[in-house]
Parts: structure tokens; sequence; C-alpha cells
């Protein structure tokens, strides 16, 4: 039973990690377009928080999402990567409550 718990909570490890770094690299998109970047991050601002906030929502939703809509908002800061540092968060310093989580 505890190895079917594991073998579940990599599979949603893994699967999150790649959104996260999808996310965050769209992200950082608007630096390949050094005119219109801000423009850009405007637009991405609300889709990359609600992407945030749907990949975290039983954990760090709420914040994450906001946390990631203000840092796209934010000049400069597209190269922070918002989503992965919560992927860390939620994955690494939380796992004990997230293999909890899995096996009830």
């Amino acid at each position: 039973m505890e190895e079917k718990i594991v073998h579940r909570f990599n599979k949603v490890k893994q699967k999150t990690l790649i959104y996260a770094l999808i996310i965050d690299l769209l992200g950082m998109v608007s630096y390949l377009i050094p005119a219109a970047g801000e423009i850009v991050d405007f637009i991405w601002a609300p889709i990359s928080g609600m992407l945030i906030y749907f990949l975290f929502r039983k954990s760090l939703g709420i914040v994450g999402g906001s946390v990631g809509f203000i840092e796209e908002l934010m000049p400069q800061t597209d190269i922070i990567p918002t989503a992965t540092i919560l992927w860390f968060i939620r994955f690494v310093f939380n796992k004990k409550k997230i293999l909890k989580e899995l096996s009830n």
C-alpha cells in the first residue's frame, strides 16, 4: 500500500514540476520582446496567477497565485521562477503532508 502512495506522490510531483517549469518559461518569454515586454507581462500576469492558483490549489493556491500575479506585474522580475519555487515549497518542505493527503 505504501509503495503505491510513494509512486503516486512521485508521479504528481513530476507532473506538477513540468507544469511549473512551463509557466515560468512562458513568463520569461517577454524578455524576447524588448519593446513589448511589459505589455506582454500585463496580459500574462492574471493568466499566470490563475494557472499557479490551480496548480497549487490544495496548499499554496491563493497565496501562490497572488505572488505569481504580482511578480509578473513588477518590472524586471520575470527571471524569478515563482511556480518552480512554489513547487519546491510544496513537494520538498511539505512532503510529509502530501504523503498523508495521498494516503487518505
